[in-house]
């Protein structure tokens, strides 16, 4: 057995998942999360309050699919149940963000500020100016709008300003030494 697939994803009340013929929908608070499966390779049952991954067969393409569809049916109960939460941190002098309607405005250095439009399934808020918080119910389309924010301006190698992830760790570099010989 898979160590990931064997452990069947508690389904919480509120939620309601359905196994189609090719289709997994899961409907909960937070929205309603689709994906297509592999029938020939794994088998989902729901039942008491949990759903099962189980492999139709032995080998190691069926062993993979049983981990994958196990960890993507887990993310999607947990998405419209309680949502995923990716925060993100302005770092540096004049830089920060605003949220005009679902446009997202970011004040970073350039001459003009940068603007992103959120998508519809994905809601931000600002506590203050200098952090992020990205939520929705699809853990990877949260992931990705983190992604492209922080791709509007990297944090910066040698003195960390710019966008970053609140548990990202920026190693900074030591920069020129002027003349000066090192250690």
């Amino acid at each position: 057995m898979s160590k990931v697939g064997k452990v069947p994803v508690k389904i919480p009340d509120g939620v309601k998942v359905t196994v189609g013929q090719v289709k997994i929908t899961v409907e909960g608070k937070y929205g309603r999360l689709e994906t297509a499966y592999r029938p020939d390779m794994v088998e989902i049952a729901v039942d008491d309050g949990a759903a099962t991954v189980s492999r139709r067969k032995e080998g190691k393409a069926y062993r993979a699919y049983h981990g994958l569809y196990r960890s993507l049916l887990a993310n999607m109960v947990h998405g419209v149940a309680e949502r995923w939460e990716k925060v993100l941190l302005v770092k540096g002098l004049g830089y920060r963000a605003r949220l005009q309607g679902r446009t997202l405005i970011l004040d970073l250095g350039y001459s003009n500020p940068k603007e992103y439009e959120l998508p519809e399934d994905i809601e931000a808020e600002l506590p203050n100016p200098n952090e992020i918080i990205i939520r929705g119910a699809d853990k990877q389309r949260v992931g990705q709008v983190a992604a492209e924010i922080r791709a509007l301006r990297k944090p910066n190698v040698y003195d960390g300003k710019g966008i970053r992830y609140r548990d990202e760790q920026v190693l900074l570099k030591a920069g020129k030494l002027g003349g000066q010989v090192a250690g």
